[in-house]
């Protein structure tokens, strides 16, 4: 009687420790009795029938797919290669287990196509400068996908645009275009302002003339500032007001029988053409 207490109390031991199961605060426990779904377990510790139910284990924690690179055709026929990774999660491991054979593999190849076709509608400017717009627009197609199988996409991200290397000397080339455009126009545009200023300081050096002795005094300590062998030879404004008045008072005598060179040349070349004829 005794050994038979001690076999059936063993046998309900094995079948106690057989029927528990314990799962981590990441892992769920999808549960079929007799081959139909019954409910979901975990985390921590709960009871299932022996050999009666089924347990399938799911981890619901955020998983990476990397995308390898995909070879596609922009909007403007430019040939690329784009790859990118993508983090999802499962939010309801019942979809997870019934719904697809192999969540993994499935969430990879639709975010594959899914990334194709969405960079084939778009031009290579908005590729290589509006990547956050891609990477929500491939989100929100691969989630609604996804959505069926108990799966939430959480972030999609391209890594790297591969461009072919004609393009990019292309690229190459018009960046430098456009900056020594603008360095044009901002030289241009300082070229005039420093034309309006000096017009508005020649005014006022006109009011006041002492502004320009002022202004030479000035070059001349700029000058000396530096460690050089300039010599420089100084004369006083009034001898250029008085050449300038010599010259103008001097001007009307030389002009009263002005001597036209041309004119000479001219009656030359026609007494040298009537000797020709004469011989």
């Amino acid at each position: 009687m005794g050994s038979l207490l001690g076999v059936l109390s063993a046998s309900a031991i094995i079948l106690l420790m057989s029927a528990l199961r314990i799962d981590r605060e990441y892992k769920r426990g999808v549960i079929f009795r007799l081959g139909r779904y019954h409910s979901t377990k975990g985390p921590g510790v709960y009871l299932v029938l022996p050999l009666v139910d089924q347990k399938a284990e799911i981890d619901i924690r955020t998983k990476t797919v990397d995308i390898p690179p995909q070879e596609t055709v922009t909007a403007d026929s430019v040939t690329i290669k784009v790859n990118a990774v993508l983090f999802y999660r499962i939010i309801d491991p019942s979809k997870a287990v019934n719904k697809v054979e192999n969540y993994n593999v499935a969430v990879s190849q639709s975010a594959m196509t899914t990334l194709r076709n969405v960079v084939g509608q778009n031009i290579l400017d908005d590729v290589l400068q509006n990547r956050d717009k891609i990477n929500f627009k491939v989100q929100e197609i691969v989630d609604e996908i996804t959505e069926p199988w108990g799966v939430e996409i959480e972030r999609v991200e391209m890594k790297d645009v591969e461009i072919p290397q004609s393009m990019q000397r292309a690229m190459a080339k018009e960046a430098e275009a456009v900056r020594e455009k603008r360095a044009r126009i901002i030289k241009a545009a300082a070229e005039q302002e420093a034309s309006i200023k000096l017009a508005e300081a020649s005014q006022k050096i006109i009011e006041n003339p002492i502004a320009l002795e002022l202004r030479r005094l000035q070059m001349l300590t700029e000058i000396g500032a530096e460690n050089n062998t300039t010599t420089l030879v100084m004369m006083p404004s009034e001898f250029i007001t008085l050449a300038r008045d010599l010259k103008d008072s001097l001007q009307p005598k030389n002009q009263q029988n002005p001597v036209k060179p041309w004119n000479i040349s001219v009656d030359n070349l026609k007494n040298q053409q009537e000797e020709l004829k004469d011989t």
